[in-house]
């Protein structure tokens, strides 16, 4: 396999069936939820990182609310070990519900049932091994199955008018193909995503003709930089199946989409509408509950006043 940081070229596919024109739906999306969150340590001792609150949610609820509202039907989460408070908080608490029901809490009671799944909507699957995120990408494959789906990073949060997946299943219905979630970063955090290598920049959407995974500042094509949304052909999974490891030595996604440009699929990356927030790092987590709490406009007053107070 390539050297890890090594930018990967394909020349593009002019000719493309009928077939792979079509416009097959995004019914199923993956949520990699089995990391081990030590920079949140002690925290995440003994809580999934990805339970972490920003305001009155957890991150995972946050990413599948999103997930649903861009048309997902099948939730599909690849879990590590102490992982079960995730399983728990997307079922009934039955106990709880009746504590509710007796103290005439019916509000509290159609707050927690209205995000809900319904029966047999969740699947779950276990990453036995910490290898990477296209590893855990990769254990997702028989639930998949031979259709495109979506990948959510509960890590990035995203606040914005219009959720940012549904701003991709949209962009998709015109390009088809392979869509990611991308931004513009300062070329010295370049080392810290998989960037894109540009061929056509429209505005909004991009061509891609080349990934290169964590890249020197100073050897990355560009700083138009991949965060935690995608939308994928399944195609994906027998390049995760063959790739080994990458940087990081881990099996990385970003080399197996590499890969996948210049196929019969087109490969666009779209830079959404919106303010991205990293909750895997302390600062953006405090950032991201301050940025959802100013938007509430039950909590907003009081927040500023906070806010005020300390600065």
């Amino acid at each position: 396999m390539e050297q890890a940081g090594a930018l990967v070229r394909y020349p593009r596919s002019r000719s493309r069936s009928k077939e792979s024109q079509m416009q097959t739906p995004v019914r199923k999306a993956v949520f990699p939820v089995g990391g081990l969150g030590t920079r949140f340590l002690p925290a995440t001792k003994a809580m999934p990182k990805e339970m972490l609150p920003v305001v009155d949610k957890p991150l995972i609820q946050y990413a599948l609310e999103e997930a649903r509202a861009a048309g997902i039907e099948e939730f599909i989460f690849v879990t590590g070990r102490s992982k079960s408070a995730i399983e728990d908080h997307f079922d009934h608490s039955y106990e709880l519900e009746t504590t509710l029901r007796d103290r005439g809490k019916t509000k509290e009671i159609a707050d927690i049932n209205a995000w809900m799944p319904k029966p047999g909507q969740v699947a779950y699957t276990r990453q036995q091994q910490p290898m990477g995120l296209g590893h855990a990408v990769w254990c997702a494959r028989d639930l998949v199955g031979d259709e495109p789906f979506a990948v959510l990073l509960a890590d990035d949060l995203i606040l914005g008018k219009t959720p940012c997946l549904k701003q991709m299943v949209d962009a998709r219905a015109k390009t088809g193909g392979n869509v990611v979630a991308v931004m513009d970063v300062p070329r010295a955090h370049t080392r810290r995503y998989g960037v894109l290598d540009v061929e056509r920049d429209d505005g909004s959407l991009v061509s891609v003709k080349g990934l290169v995974e964590k890249p020197a500042p100073e050897k990355a094509p560009s700083t138009l930089s991949i965060i935690g949304r995608y939308i994928l052909e399944p195609e994906v999974f027998a390049h995760l199946g063959r790739i080994g490891k990458g940087a990081g030595n881990e099996i990385q996604l970003t080399d197996a989409l590499a890969r996948m440009i210049g196929g019969n699929k087109p490969f666009h990356g779209l830079r959404f509408e919106g303010r991205r927030f990293d909750c895997g790092d302390k600062v953006g987590f405090l950032q991201a509950n301050i940025a959802f709490a100013l938007a509430r406009p039950d909590m907003a007053a009081d927040v500023k006043k906070i806010l005020d107070e300390y600065c």
